[in-house]
């Protein structure tokens, strides 16, 4: 058993399956399911992305529709490509940990530390070794984590059995396009059978939105 904290991966798509659009428009979520969102980010210790949230969406990932503390942020960026002006970094409302690896810049480290941020080596190659992290953040005090990343970041956990439950929004929209972004993305497999298995765990209806809740077959 892997020493990690709880992880919950979040994430709306279409009903075809697509985060994203073909040119990164990712609103899917409808008031009331942002609410039910920003109600788990409340009840968690931290949330995750990846570094192309970053660069596309910029988010600040704080409590909004809701009652809470805002929870601490986390990037995998194996390569410290997070802008200083981006307001993970510069909004300091809660705290900010960036995820790299061995090859990242020095420089670029120095500055995301200089800036607030709190920079923690995981792995020596391309990718950031997630096992390293969840290990490094749980020894932190960290024991729920919210994953709001996009397809590589939720294939990397996902293929790795990293989760604790998969939270998916099916919007009422079809958008297509083999360009859009789908909920899982990475290298995938090759035969069915060789698919991650999950369970249903629960069902929710929110107008004309469907949350669907699964856990990992352990």
């Amino acid at each position: 058993m892997i020493d990690r904290p709880y992880v919950i991966i979040n994430s709306a798509m279409t009903i075809d399956g697509k985060i994203a659009t073909k040119i990164g428009d990712s609103k899917i979520s409808s008031k009331d399911d942002l609410i039910r969102v920003h109600k788990i980010r409340a009840s968690v210790d931290a949330i995750m992305i990846g570094i192309n949230t970053v660069l596309i969406d910029d988010p600040s990932l704080k409590v909004k529709y809701c009652q809470g503390k805002n929870p601490i942020r986390i990037v995998v960026d194996s390569k410290a490509k997070t802008p200083i002006k981006s307001r993970i970094i510069s909004d300091k409302d809660g705290p900010t940990i960036i995820a790299v690896t061995k090859k990242a810049p020095i420089d670029r480290i120095n500055k995301l530390e200089e800036a607030g941020a709190k920079v923690i080596v995981c792995g020596e190659g391309e990718k950031v070794d997630l096992v390293t992290l969840f290990k490094s953040l749980k020894d932190r005090g960290i024991k729920r984590v919210l994953v709001e990343g996009g397809g590589n970041v939720n294939w990397s956990i996902i293929s790795q059995g990293l989760f604790d439950e998969l939270q998916v929004t099916i919007g009422p929209f079809i958008v297509g396009g083999k360009d859009a972004i789908t909920l899982v993305e990475g290298n995938g497999v090759e035969k069915m059978e060789e698919g991650i298995k999950v369970k249903l765990h629960k069902v929710e209806q929110q107008g004309d939105e469907v949350v669907l809740i699964y856990k990992p077959l352990r």
